[in-house]
């Protein structure tokens, strides 16, 4: 078994402009993905007047086996759909940025591996930065924030994606899932000031997410969100492949968390497709994602249907154990890094959660936040700390406490600046993301659309119209696959026919 799958991250910025409460967020959102397009230029970035490929979209899919009528979708599940109002761009490194609803979204290229995920999904956190410096030349002063509360009672989502069999019954991976991801929480919660959507009772708990998961499985995103999403759509061969789209998680700021909250996942659903989950089933999941979240002492324990009482870090030992059972003799690197991370937080947590700070997120902000409550005699109802709460997540270098915290080596660190430098302007060679983002910067201009599984082009002589090359396998176009290719031809239409040669 390995931790290695294709995988990938989704995260929604928040945004304010200092000074204007009154700024719609949508439009802050528009400015941000448009700095970023135009700023960069068309070798780094589709212009927004280029468009997202929808054809394969079907955000309405569900993966237990029925498709929700359109008349009865909230808008916000309408994804298919092109609006013109907002602005959308994929990046020379493989990404997709966009206008989601009222956020700036950074979509990761398609890895193989949970350190890329964290080098992808850092370059994500520099591709805003970048865009507000654009934005600051331009006399336009914009904050982003890498979370997933407002303050004020609004939840927006990172998500993460993996691809799985699609001979793998659905609702085995969600019955594998849920008490899992009910009690991951405690190895990479981002933490949050307040209990309650609203933040009704004072106190710290480990999740941001937590308080506004409503069920156990379901099809919206925005709404009644679930711990496992039903959400049926590939972005690869339908008949062969299942993305699971996990919207539960928090947004880390530690690449350890980064790691661990890829890495654990990808190993569960490995035991999970070999038949070998646990067979845990929690009484009341819901209650129980909020009753860990909310109780950072890591004591709390909740009901299983079989009679049991057992603690987070309990639950997970449970998979741990189960995983160690089902390692084949040989274990690759990437999954030796993710067994010992995960072994080495959880053993911390359990004896002194203070040796997790620089990795865990929620323990290294709540250190933070104790630190300035003993200074200044705050409770945990002091508004002064929602504030801190807020600038712990600010992605500004000189303002965010964790970006200062980076900076000086207090979060440890996976991945090098010039890592991740590479990652804002390169796709990773694994995938077919390869393909995509050097198609965007060999051939600027040429490239009208792109999705997840498809990049359109124009040619620039003979056939009119558009070519629409497909790409369903995740694993073709990957630099190996198709790099000799790239590097023979001299344009777009000598590649379209190399690759309609290559079909006949």
């Amino acid at each position: 078994m390995t931790v290695r799958r294709v995988i990938g991250t989704e995260t929604e910025y928040g945004v304010t402009r200092p000074g204007d409460p009154r700024a719609n967020p949508v439009g802050l959102s528009g400015l941000v993905v448009r700095a970023y397009a135009t700023g960069e230029g068309p070798t780094r970035a589709l212009p927004t007047g280029s468009g997202w490929d929808y054809a394969d979209e079907t955000p309405l899919r569900d993966a237990r086996g029925f498709e929700m009528a359109r008349a009865l979708a909230d808008l916000s599940q309408l994804t298919d759909v092109d609006d013109p109002t907002t602005a959308n761009s994929v990046l020379s490194n493989g990404a997709r940025l966009y206008v989601d609803h009222a956020h700036p979204e950074y979509s990761s290229p398609e890895v193989l591996s949970p350190r890329d995920a964290v080098t992808w999904d850092r370059a994500g956190d520099e591709v805003m930065l970048r865009a507000l410096a654009h934005l600051a030349e331009q006399g336009d002063q914009l904050r982003l924030y890498k979370n997933n509360v407002d303050g004020k009672g609004a939840s927006y989502g990172t998500h993460e994606n993996y691809l799985v069999p699609r001979e793998v019954p659905f609702l085995s991976i969600a019955a594998g899932l849920v008490p899992f991801f009910v009690a991951r929480q405690v190895l990479v919660g981002a933490g949050r000031v307040g209990l309650g959507q609203f933040s009704e009772q004072p106190g710290f708990q480990i999740s941001q997410r937590a308080d506004y998961i409503e069920t156990d499985i379901g099809l919206e995103t925005t709404l009644k969100r679930p711990i496992v999403n039903t959400r049926d759509e590939p972005h690869a061969t339908g008949a062969k492949y299942r993305r699971l789209h996990i919207i539960v998680g928090d947004a880390t700021l530690c690449d350890v968390g980064t790691l661990l909250r890829l890495g654990t996942t990808s190993l569960v659903l490995g035991l999970i497709e070999a038949g070998r989950s646990p067979g845990l089933e929690l009484a009341d999941p819901v209650a129980a994602i909020r009753a860990i979240s909310h109780d950072p002492t890591l004591r709390a324990t909740v009901d299983l249907v079989d009679g049991r009482q057992l603690t987070a870090l309990e639950i997970l030992a449970v998979y741990r154990e189960a995983i160690q059972d089902h390692l084949g003799p040989a274990v690759d690197a990437d999954t030796r890094e993710v067994l010992e991370h995960w072994d080495s937080v959880a053993a911390d947590l359990a004896t002194d959660p203070s040796r997790c700070v620089g990795r865990v997120d929620w323990v290294t902000k709540q250190a933070l936040l104790e630190g300035y409550r003993r200074r200044d005699g705050m409770e945990w109802g002091d508004p002064r700390l929602t504030a801190i709460d807020i600038q712990w997540s600010d992605l500004d270098p000189s303002r965010g406490l964790a970006a200062r915290m980076r900076a000086s080596g207090r979060l440890v660190s996976l991945v090098t600046p010039e890592e991740v430098a590479e990652a804002v302007i390169r796709p990773p060679q694994e995938t077919r993301a390869w393909f995509r983002g050097e198609c965007i910067s060999r051939f600027a201009g040429s490239v009208r659309a792109a999705s997840w599984d498809s990049v359109v082009f124009e040619p620039a002589r003979g056939t009119k119209g558009l070519r629409r090359v497909q790409m369903p396998e995740p694993l073709k176009g990957s630099m190996e696959d198709i790099g000799p290719l790239l590097e023979s031809v001299t344009d777009v239409d000598d590649l379209l026919g190399h690759l309609v040669a290559g079909e006949d």
